[in-house]
């Protein structure tokens, strides 16, 4: 049952159809239409991570930390993405940043040509919800970073970000709850139609991976 506070519709994503087709692996689209349960997405160095995509991970999602260290070993970051796509079929997510909605929309132009595989990352700033709204009417899927409180949530939801990507290790590390925020964005969105995705960012521990679960994530991304 939707709520009063039901987000505007979207567009479907990569190829995602509302007909109940089957849908690409790992856009939010096929992970509603397989109830496959939680997804679990990898983090790293492309030499590392290829091993580890065998067993059902997702796909893979970078960080502008990860990116900057990456170009360092492997050349431009244009390179670096490309690795990542030479060594999975599943879906590669590409954080961006930018200091307006039209230098956001410009960078990742770059790298959702580079393949339909790709989704972009966005920080929650005013000129990323400029950033969601025109990627969702498009039928880009996003993630939304740097997600620290429930109102940031609620609004990146409603310009169009299709995952919600709650920070957990960084509530941890100062004595916090590093899962309260995932609890509360899970509350907010049950009954939305065509909610975000909630999934859990910077989990670099095992009893933090336990916890969001059970806290009702649809995701995570571990290291």
């Amino acid at each position: 049952m939707a709520t009063r506070n039901r987000p505007l519709p979207r567009q479907p994503v990569n190829g995602a159809s509302a007909n109940g087709r089957h849908e690409p692996a790992g856009t939010a689209a096929g992970v509603r239409a397989r109830g496959r349960g939680p997804a679990i997405w990898l983090a790293g160095d492309p030499a590392d991570l290829k091993d580890w995509l065998q067993y059902g991970a997702t796909g893979i999602v970078t960080n502008t930390v990860v990116l900057n260290d990456m170009a360092k070993k492997y050349g431009q970051v244009t390179d670096v993405i490309k690795r990542y796509l030479d060594i999975t079929d599943r879906q590669v997510v590409v954080e961006i940043d930018g200091h307006s909605t039209a230098e956001l929309l410009e960078v990742g132009d770059v790298f959702t040509k580079m393949s339909k595989q790709v989704v972009l990352k966005v920080p929650s700033t005013v000129h990323g919800l400029g950033a969601f709204r025109a990627l969702s009417q498009a039928g880009v899927e996003t993630m939304c970073t740097t997600v620290f409180s429930l109102t940031q949530a609620a609004v990146v939801a409603q310009a169009g970000a299709t995952h919600v990507l709650p920070f957990c290790e960084p509530f941890k590390a100062v004595g916090g709850d590093p899962t309260k925020l995932v609890r509360e964005c899970a509350e907010m969105f049950r009954g939305w139609e065509q909610r975000p995705l909630v999934t859990a960012a910077l989990v670099r521990s095992v009893d933090t991976a336990y916890a969001a679960l059970r806290d009702g994530a649809d995701g995570i991304i571990i290291f």
